[in-house]
């Protein structure tokens, strides 16, 4: 069998990539980190009795209330969170924070 030898030059460069790859996955891990305490919703409440929540793509102002609502009117969640974030319609742009009773 033939052996294969790696030259000094062919170390380094195995080095520097294994090097630059494990930067690059730490760097997405911290990524997904970062990005994971901003979805939905935030683990702290902003105020007491309350939580912030980002308008993601197809969620509605209804859609949003009806997943904090629990045994509460819907419409009346709606009505709160319209008032609390001074909103001048109940139309909501993707990206949205949004301040959301949970009681």
């Amino acid at each position: 069998m033939a052996q294969t030898v790696i030259t000094r030059r062919g170390r380094n460069l195995l080095r520097t990539v294994a090097a630059g790859s494990l930067l690059v996955v730490i760097g997405a891990g911290f990524s997904a980190v970062g990005h994971a305490s901003e979805n939905k919703v935030a683990s702290a409440p902003t105020t007491s009795g309350y939580i912030r929540v980002i308008v993601a793509p197809g969620e509605s102002l209804w859609s949003v209330a009806a997943m904090v609502a629990g045994n509460r009117d819907v419409n009346s969640v709606v009505d709160t969170i319209v008032e609390v974030n001074a909103l001048a319609s109940t139309d909501v742009a993707v990206g949205t924070r949004l301040l959301v009773p949970t009681k």
